[in-house]
């Protein structure tokens, strides 16, 4: 069975829901290969008290440990949010297939003419996929931390 964007990017958005009951920012990645996820992660920045573990991090790490491989040219990266800088820079390093990213993040000014130019020449980018649940997520986060 062939899945779409969307339902990997509702495993996504599951990662972004853990990390919100943990009180993290509720970004949620998952990597998939061959039409199957192997590696999934959330932010859990202020857990591990370490500014890298990015939901994005997470996941590579565990991606490249299952496939014993620093590069994941056939792989597909699912995030809830746009990357920042930093995880920008390790999906070049990495050359990934494709980026796939729900929201984008208001409170930067970065674009996907940012992010294209900043990834792998080869890295496909593909945007917006259930935005709404993503920025209602962050919404509902930001609002409770602010009460």
């Amino acid at each position: 069975m062939v899945f779409d964007d969307a339902y990997f990017m509702q495993r996504a958005l599951a990662q972004a829901q853990q990390a919100f009951d943990q009180g993290e920012v509720p970004i949620g990645a998952v990597i998939v290969c061959e039409n199957q996820v192997i590696a999934k992660g959330y932010n859990q920045t202020e857990k591990l008290s370490d500014v890298t573990a990015h939901a994005e991090m997470i996941a590579y790490t565990s991606a490249s440990a299952f496939l014993s491989s620093k590069y994941m040219n056939q792989c597909s990266l699912y995030v809830t949010l746009m990357p920042c800088v930093m995880c920008t820079g390790m999906l070049r390093w990495a050359q990934f297939k494709r980026l796939v990213y729900a929201a984008k993040d208001s409170s930067k000014k970065t674009t996907d003419a940012f992010l294209n130019a900043h990834i792998h020449p080869k890295t496909e980018l593909v945007s917006g996929i259930m935005a709404e649940e993503s920025q209602h997520l962050l919404a509902q986060f930001f609002l409770s931390k602010r009460s």
